[in-house]
């Protein structure tokens, strides 16, 4: 029998996000190239429900036998074919309206690529938590448009200008990135706009032979998340630190600061310069927690994938996790889906094996030293356990056969050594 030698992808994708720093007059382009993305997007939606729908009340009242069906009938059929990404598309290009002209062709055509990605995910029984198609909003926290035809020219990035552009040739200018971009091939670019600043995720296609793999180790290590901190071999990184604890302080008074406005002048609060002072202050807190977390996970899970050959994570539910009332915001501020995201894109990336428990599997009730699981009355919950009174972080083991018998060890290092036997003994990976 031939071995099978496994293929590597001749260029890996590597996306990386620049902030822009356009002028008054470029800032204009990007919000209207937004907005048209917007509309671009529900047009074709409404299109294509309208199309469905149709279809659909034509089709239940027909034979369902197609060579059944008379000559008048496969007519009607004709006159209200199938919904695709590729009709919807040139309904609206044949639709086009005047001042359509003076945006991007292309920005039409990749947003109804994107609607026709979005109803085959949606109709595809591998991603079940993919959802039905929904009209876009203006008051959406993320605005944005995408670009093939963007161009990189001595570090200035370019974006295609229409020919019936409003902006003259002379004032269409490039954007400056926050930092020197790479000098690799790229694919589709995203323009996007949050919290009143403009960034840019630019797709680079880089060679394999050019991406600089970390030595092998041939250590294991195992990560135990936890509200405010995850545990591994080499250690405890606290996800929570004081200073990001001091700016969610900031948020909350901010916050409760535009309630107040809000309920003392009604709608017209919004409108006010004090209002907008403290809005634009809760969003440059909101930008700061967000840039310390993502710091923080980046330079953990590259640490990571530096450091370990094996590492096992668990396949935690974190939708499920944040619809409970009791940690979900110290889920979704200690970034679990984050978490998962990142290590796994760079193990793929640098070749490290990334292992995902069973969602059955019990870490926490499992004692690493003897492999005795807790059951019953005998489990470990939020609140600990009321039948022995031992609390939430601790962890007794009860089997008389074990060496350490009626001691009492850290919950959540118990729970990442579980988690690292799966390296060794991978038939464990499952409900015990």
């Amino acid at each position: 029998m031939a071995e099978q030698i496994e293929e590597v992808p001749a260029e890996l994708i590597q996306t990386r996000v620049y902030e822009l720093h356009p002028n008054k007059t470029m800032r204009k382009v990007l919000d209207e190239a937004c907005d048209y993305r917007r509309y671009c997007w529900n047009q074709g939606l409404a299109l294509w429900n309208e199309m469905y729908k149709a279809r659909k009340a034509i089709k239940s009242s027909l034979a369902s036998d197609p060579k059944k069906l008379t000559e008048e009938q496969k007519v009607l059929l004709k006159e209200k074919p199938s919904t695709s990404e590729r009709r919807v598309r040139n309904m609206l290009v044949a639709d086009k309206k005047d001042w359509q002209y003076t945006q991007s062709a292309r920005i039409l055509q990749l947003a109804i690529s994107d609607l026709g990605k979005a109803w085959n995910n949606f109709f595809d029984k591998a991603q079940p938590g993919w959802g039905k198609p929904k009209f876009r909003s203006k008051r959406e926290a993320r605005q944005g448009f995408k670009s093939d035809r963007s161009k990189i020219k001595d570090g200035i990035l370019y974006l295609e200008r229409a020919r019936r552009s409003s902006v003259p040739k002379d004032q269409w200018c490039g954007f400056k990135l926050s930092e020197k971009p790479l000098s690799y091939k790229f694919g589709v670019v995203s323009y996007f706009k949050e919290k009143g600043r403009y960034y840019v995720a630019i797709p680079y296609k880089i060679k394999a032979e050019d991406v600089k793999l970390p030595d092998k180790t041939g250590k294991a290590t195992a990560v135990d998340v936890n509200v405010g901190h995850f545990d591994y071999t080499g250690g405890r990184v606290n996800v929570l630190p004081k200073r990001l604890d001091r700016i969610y302080k900031k948020i909350k008074h901010y916050q409760r600061q535009l309630v107040k406005k809000q309920v003392k002048n009604g709608e017209a609060a919004c409108e006010s310069e004090n209002y907008l002072k403290t809005k634009a202050k809760l969003q440059a807190c909101y930008r700061k927690a967000s840039n310390i977390q993502n710091d923080l996970m980046q330079k953990f899970t590259t640490e990571l994938v530096n450091n370990y050959d094996k590492i096992v994570i668990e396949n935690l539910s974190v939708k499920g996790m944040l619809m409970s009332h009791v940690a979900s915001k110290g889920v979704h501020r200690s970034m679990f889906g984050k978490f998962k995201q990142f290590l796994t894109y760079k193990c793929d990336l640098y070749g490290k094996e990334l292992i995902l428990a069973n969602k059955q599997y019990p870490s926490t009730q499992r004692y690493a030293a003897c492999g005795n699981v807790k059951k019953g009355d005998d489990k470990i919950t939020l609140y600990g356990n009321k039948k022995h009174g031992t609390k939430h972080n601790e962890y007794v083991c009860y089997n008389q056969k074990c060496p350490n018998y009626n001691k009492v060890v850290d919950r959540d290092k118990n729970a990442m050594l579980s988690l690292l036997a799966l390296t060794e003994h991978p038939e464990l990976n499952h409900a015990l």
